[in-house]
């Protein structure tokens, strides 16, 4: 067995590892660690804690993959509802789909019996207008938000304050290898942006005869390179997780157009092997470990590489 996740799993990597270690199913529980990131206000980056739209409306993505079955559950642009990993795992179980947005996921949430959550953490509405103030011109802010709103995607659109979309990645007591993911995206983006974290192949990927990977940052630049699903098909190609890391490294330096920014890759084999690199990340990055060799799980720091 062996689990890892991004540095802001913490409220809920202990729970994932307990639950491993019972036996259970790895997606199940990764999706009990994620609720607890999820519900966590001083997780800036995911659920009740993250970022509003450029209108002030939470928007949440989430993906599960089986690497067994290569099943996959995807939400994207979910409005009132925080758990929206677990709302992913229901689109995989219930539905023929791969993937529901917007409306459409929340009408599914409903009839799942979801809650329909007041999801805007009161410090994230009250940071979102101070910025728009900024910017906004007297005439803008009367009529705010029927204004053009491209205009403001330049100037607004914060990337950087979402450091980390949660990445849980595990290899189960079964040989299962799975990866769960959510994020609220970044903050103050154009309503409706997806970005990698509810897109298989880009932001996720896992095949339990070969390993698993899910990237956390930049998601425009992964969703262009494939970049979880070239690990993942590196390992099947026959190269080490080292090689098959560097080449969807490479695959994303490539890129010279377009927004550019900060990547971090998080992998595993079915070997045990794992790997962690930050890309153009100008702080430290850190992440956890587990496996039953370790008597605790462990906050390690990223390997760093440059452009």
């Amino acid at each position: 067995m062996i689990l890892i996740a991004n540095s802001e799993a913490w409220p809920g990597f202990a729970r994932t590892v307990a639950a491993l270690k019972a036996g259970t199913y790895g997606i199940d529980a990764m999706i009990e660690g994620i609720a607890e990131v999820e519900r966590e206000p001083k997780v800036r980056s995911v659920g009740y804690g993250g970022w509003p739209n450029m209108i002030g409306e939470m928007e949440c993505d989430a993906g599960v993959m089986d690497g067994t079955t290569r099943e996959v559950g995807c939400v994207g642009a979910v409005p009132s509802t925080i758990p929206v990993a677990a709302l992913a795992r229901e689109v995989m179980r219930r539905l023929p789909h791969v993937m529901l947005t917007g409306a459409g996921a929340r009408r599914f949430a409903d009839e799942c019996g979801f809650a329909r959550d007041d999801a805007l953490f009161p410090d994230s509405k009250r940071v979102w207008w101070e910025r728009l103030e900024q910017e906004l011109s007297p005439e803008e802010r009367a009529k705010f938000p029927d204004i053009p709103l491209a205009p403001l995607n330049h100037t607004i659109t914060d990337p950087e304050r979402v450091r980390d979309t949660t990445v849980f990645l595990a290899r189960d007591a079964a040989g299962g290898t799975h990866a769960v993911t959510s994020t609220s995206g970044w903050a103050w983006k154009y309503p409706g942006r997806l970005g990698d974290s509810p897109i298989p192949g880009a932001g996720f990927y896992a095949d339990s005869r070969y390993g698993a990977a899910a990237c956390t940052h930049t998601g425009e630049m992964t969703m262009r390179a494939g970049t979880a699903r070239s690990i993942v098909l590196g390992l099947r190609m026959g190269l080490s997780l080292i090689e098959a890391v560097d080449l969807a490294v490479a695959d994303v330096r490539d890129l010279t157009a377009g927004f550019i920014g900060a990547l971090v890759i998080h992998a595993i084999d079915i070997h045990g092997n794992h790997r962690v690199v930050a890309l153009n990340c100008h702080e430290p990055i850190r992440y956890w470990l587990w496996h039953p060799a370790l008597a605790a799980p462990e906050h390690r720091e990223a390997e760093h590489l440059t452009a």
